[in-house]
């Protein structure tokens, strides 16, 4: 797999430019432009932070596609909030949500 091009189509996918996902992995511009242009892969620590910007751990980044379920900012804020609820709350929340 050629990390590059993946970080490349996940950037895509999301319909982001270089400005944004930068900006969202919180790393300078001319860091990913030096990556595109040297054809290098990041180092650990900068794919960590492109990983973190596009809400996957290092292992998803590394799945193939079909492996892979990306979770939306509005599940993963959820999933935040659900952890930080008290078991009460949280067996309330998922009985209201089951109800059909």
């Amino acid at each position: 797999m050629n990390v590059i091009e993946r970080i490349k189509k996940m950037k895509n996918e999301r319909g982001w430019t270089d400005y944004k996902l930068a900006s969202e992995a919180m790393i300078p511009q001319s860091t990913l432009a030096s990556i595109y242009e040297r054809n290098t892969p990041p180092k650990l620590d900068v794919l960590e932070s492109i990983c973190q910007a596009f809400g996957i751990t290092l292992a998803q980044f590394f799945m193939e596609d079909e492996q892979m379920q990306l979770v939306s900012t509005q599940e993963k804020r959820l999933l935040d909030v659900y952890r930080k609820l008290p078991a009460k709350k949280r067996q309330l929340l998922l009985e209201l949500l089951s109800e059909e």
